[in-house]
């Protein structure tokens, strides 16, 4: 789970600064559209980790399963965010969202390159030094 919440504090962090940086030249309404735009990948983002989180895979088709729902139930959740904040929102400035958006996701897809805590450690019993 580590490097989930660490690549989804990475896009919190982005969406953040890019919020204020959109407020310079577009106002209170490039704030609000890089928010919403990097918020989509966090709530969709943070909802394919509670899925995989949640599963301990037996076997690798298990695991691929568990991947393969979570990242059907994140892009249903970008599709429907997307069309939800392009059609409720009459004031987006569509590049502070569209590039917030993205930027979110290039980082999300970082997370591959963050290592568990856990990895490279040995457990004390069994025999390695």
């Amino acid at each position: 789970m580590r490097p989930f919440r660490t690549v989804l504090l990475w896009q919190v962090v982005a969406t953040a600064i890019l919020a204020l940086v959109a407020a310079v030249p577009w106002g209170m309404d490039g704030a609000m559209s890089a928010a919403f735009g990097g918020g989509i990948n966090v709530a969709a983002g943070g909802a394919y980790a509670w899925i995989v989180s949640r599963r301990k895979a037996g076997s690798a088709g298990e695991a691929l399963r568990t991947m393969f729902r979570a990242e059907a139930v994140k892009v249903l959740l970008i599709v429907m965010m997307l069309w939800l904040a392009m059609a409720r929102y009459r004031s987006i400035v569509h590049a502070a969202f569209l590039g917030s958006f993205v930027l979110t996701v290039v980082i999300f897809t970082a997370a591959i390159a963050v290592r568990d805590g856990n990895e490279g450690k040995t457990s004390p019993g069994n025999g390695e030094h």
